[in-house]
């Protein structure tokens, strides 16, 4: 083992007090959990708590990460935004699959979405632009608002003992279901 392998290894991975998931009352839309655990990130002073890793597919299709900030989610999905001529951009064009990963490590919590992004219309692109700290109040066609919409979500509670509770959710046919592991 390296010196680095043990200090890595000596820093502390999840804080004292963690949540305990509910297994017997989780909702049948994984929206309704998530929303609770993006309420409770924000209500516990998360730093960035709508900040994640957004994945998308290079040339290669190696996948290719970076942490965007999520700015809405409704019924047509986790929404992002970006300039219609970026690297991530040209990549949800020639594959829309990507994935999103949130970590909160003041509850102990990460949740990993996938599924296929679509581009929102103009006007939703146009409203987010104008209402970026930024913004002149010129619209900017360049910029373009995206929804993730999800076909797997993963939701998993840390557990000090590292024998961490993992609830999958999948969607088929328009329905989820939901199973747990370890």
């Amino acid at each position: 083992m390296s010196d680095l392998s043990a200090r890595l290894r000596a820093l502390p991975a999840f804080p004292d007090q963690m949540p305990d998931l509910d297994l017997e009352n989780l909702p049948e839309d994984p929206d309704e959990l998530f929303l609770a655990w993006l309420e409770d990130a924000i209500a516990g002073g998360a730093r960035q708590p709508h900040a994640m890793t957004f994945l998308t597919l290079g040339e290669d299709g190696a996948p290719v990460g970076r942490t965007l900030i999520l700015k809405d989610l409704d019924s047509e999905g986790y929404q992002i935004s970006t300039r219609n001529t970026s690297r991530k951009a040209q990549q949800l064009a020639a594959d829309p699959r990507a994935a999103m990963t949130f970590f909160w490590r003041e509850t102990g919590r990460q949740v990993h979405i996938s599924g296929t992004v679509v581009a929102l219309g103009e006007d939703v692109s146009q409203a987010d632009w104008l209402s970026r700290p930024n913004s002149d109040g010129s619209p900017n066609p360049a910029w373009q608002v995206y929804a993730l919409q999800p076909t797997q979500i993963d939701f998993m509670q840390a557990r000090h003992d590292r024998l961490h509770v993992h609830i999958d959710y999948r969607r088929q046919d328009g329905l989820w279901s939901h199973t747990q592991r370890g």
